[in-house]
């Protein structure tokens, strides 16, 4: 028997791993919809500064550092400092819906720099002693960290409501 419509044709590698990330970075929103204020600030595990507004935040600003400072060499405008390399983390205070939207906008602003970057094309600013990684290495990375971290944001949504999580 003829098939009538073709397969679906497999996305380019650019696509695939800008799917990947959107679907991680999404999965964040998710993992923390309808969650209480008071919630999103309680520590859940031994780690002081593990909450999930401390990941969101974590998570904004590692896109910032990897994309922003580290492939496009601009100036790091992160919190975080010699004496308090945890600052991103420390968000009591401030509400979860910022920080989404924050890290909505980061995300917009990491893709915006990507979209103008070859896959192949190595950070500007690495960090001093490292290798220059590629874009498509800073993708995989941003790709598994996000990852690891929703996971953690499903076990504190778990411990904070019930609520568990695809």
């Amino acid at each position: 028997m003829k098939r009538d419509r073709a397969l679906p044709r497999p996305p380019d590698e650019r696509t695939a791993l800008y799917e990947r990330l959107r679907w991680q970075r999404q999965t964040v929103r998710k993992k923390t919809e309808g969650l209480a204020e008071a919630d999103a600030h309680r520590r859940f595990l031994p780690s002081p500064h593990m909450t999930v507004a401390g990941l969101v935040s974590h998570l904004r600003w590692v896109e910032h550092s990897w994309f922003e400072v580290n492939l496009a060499g601009l100036p790091d405008r992160g919190p975080w400092t010699e004496d308090d390399p945890d600052a991103e983390m420390k968000v009591d205070g401030v509400p979860l819906a910022r920080l989404l939207d924050e890290y909505d906008a980061q995300c917009a602003r990491s893709i915006e720099i990507a979209d103008a970057t070859a896959l192949d094309a190595v950070e500007q600013g690495p960090p001093p002693g490292s290798e220059p990684c590629s874009l498509r290495w800073i993708l995989l990375h941003v790709i598994e960290e996000t990852a690891r971290h929703n996971g953690h944001l499903d076990i504190m949504r778990e411990f904070a409501d019930g609520v568990t999580g695809e």
